[in-house]
């Protein structure tokens, strides 16, 4: 095994991505507010709240990453997709339509 094979993980692609500093700022205010969620959720079961309080947090929490997923497929569509597309890598369509069962499973 070579040695970037073993640092890699083999669900994960060592290609990048440059993005557009608003869609950056975007993606991450998501994820921060997905974070705090579940800090909240954390301290909800520290603090030994209502079972089904907590669950409406989790909810509200699964709800922003799904936010964070939808918005992060739809630039990799318009952008990474597209101009692979573009200059004939077909490759790329067989790589969304697995990560699409993936995402649905």
């Amino acid at each position: 095994m070579s040695e970037k094979e073993t640092k890699t993980c083999p669900c994960c692609s060592d290609r990048k991505k440059k993005r557009s500093e608003e869609e950056y700022k975007d993606l991450i205010h998501r994820l921060n507010r997905v974070e705090g969620q579940i800090r909240g959720v954390k301290k909800m079961v520290e603090e030994e709240a209502y079972c089904p309080d907590i669950l409406i947090q989790v909810s509200a929490a699964k709800a922003a990453l799904d936010g964070f997923t939808k918005v992060l497929l739809s630039n990799h569509i318009k952008t990474c997709l597209t101009e692979d597309i573009r200059e004939g890598k077909d490759e790329s369509v067989e790589e969304l339509l697995k990560l699409l069962q993936k995402l649905m499973k």
